[in-house]
């Protein structure tokens, strides 16, 4: 099969690998008709993950590359043993994150830490993932969705992680309740996820803050109440006027720089939830001296995948409506394209880059 493979920082290769097979009885393999990249793939394209040729050496001796992506739709194609819930040629949603349902962390629904081999998010990670032709996914009774025949697969594939994840580390985490005021730093897919899914709580204001004016402009669409180009404008300065001097109650980092968690720290009012969603590669200045005072809540985190049931609900009744997020789509043969495109979103105004078997 064809598959978008990492073999180092800098060097991926859409390239014949094997088609996988079921290695535990709880495994099923997938037929993907649809996936879509992420920015942590892009992390890992990047370097920012060495770890993932690290631990093949210390496994197995060596590293013969790792197949890319988390995030995709597709049918079941086989099933191991143990597994009940599907058979082959049920229509799937894959979950980013596979989880055991008996260890400690997810008997706490904390199954972005399952503690099994096989758990957590390893998938385009410590295992090969969704850019190729088939993929094999752990546990798959509790790691995939069913995919309903009316659902736009476009927004099917974004209920694989960007949705959750923005709902749940920084909508819930976040603390976001009706009537406030909170801000969103980073207008790319999950920012953009963030703004949707916060909606559901119904906040009286939205700002969403980025450097990108298409991005912006998207995001005014989709609801925000106001837009701040921190390329051109002072945002904390901003804010800080928009709330009349008092900060907001949630300030949601969606971008993982020293620079847009900043801005994040600088906003927060007294009481209220800064809820890390970025990946940051480095350290950041964390002020303490000035927030140790402020009664915050301050939250990280890897996403649960525990509301995507939940948001796949609101999809199929129109209360969630995320398609806009789709803006470029690719046949799978044009897999390499599709990766410059997303690299390079703002040259080519990418949100959500969608690849068609």
């Amino acid at each position: 099969m064809k598959a978008m493979v990492y073999y180092g920082k800098g060097d991926i290769r859409f390239e014949e690998r094997p088609k996988p097979v079921i290695l535990e009885p709880t495994d099923a393999i997938i037929r993907l008709t649809k996936v879509t990249i992420c920015g942590t793939d892009l992390g890992i394209w990047h370097g920012k993950n060495p770890e993932i040729e690290r631990v093949a050496k210390e496994k197995t001796g060596s590293f013969n590359g790792r197949i890319l992506g988390h995030e995709g739709v597709g049918v079941v194609e086989e099933v191991g043993l143990a597994v009940r819930r599907w058979k082959k040629g049920d229509k799937v949603i894959i979950s980013c994150v596979s989880r055991c349902g008996k260890c400690e962390n997810c008997q706490k629904q904390l199954y972005a830490h399952c503690q099994d081999k096989d758990g957590s998010w390893i998938m385009g990670y410590m295992i090969d993932g969704t850019h190729a032709e088939y993929v094999r996914t752990p546990f798959a009774d509790n790691s995939l969705y069913p995919l309903p025949d009316d659902l736009d697969t476009d927004i099917a594939v974004l209920l694989s992680d960007a949705l959750p994840t923005a709902h749940e580390i920084g909508v819930q985490y976040g603390g976001v309740r009706p009537g406030q005021t909170i801000a969103i730093v980073g207008a790319g897919p999950v920012g953009m996820g963030a703004l949707l899914t916060a909606q559901l709580y119904t906040p009286a204001e939205i700002i969403v803050i980025d450097l990108d004016d298409n991005r912006l402009a998207m995001a005014k669409e989709l609801g925000a109440s106001k837009i701040i180009n921190s390329g051109r404008e002072d945002a904390v300065a901003e804010v800080m006027k928009f709330t009349d001097g008092r900060g907001v109650s949630c300030a949601m980092e969606c971008v993982g720089y020293p620079a847009t968690w900043d801005i994040c720290q600088r906003i927060i009012k007294e009481g209220g939830h800064l809820a890390n969603l970025g990946v940051h590669g480095q350290s950041v200045n964390f002020e303490i001296e000035k927030l140790w005072i402020k009664n915050l809540t301050i939250t990280t985190g890897l996403v649960n995948t525990n509301t995507t049931g939940m948001l796949l609900k609101a999809c199929c009744a129109h209360k969630l409506q995320p398609g806009k997020l789709a803006t470029h789509h690719f046949k799978f043969s044009e897999m390499e394209e599709a990766y410059k495109v997303f690299k390079n979103a703002a040259e080519h105004k990418a949100m959500k880059v969608i690849i068609e078997y």
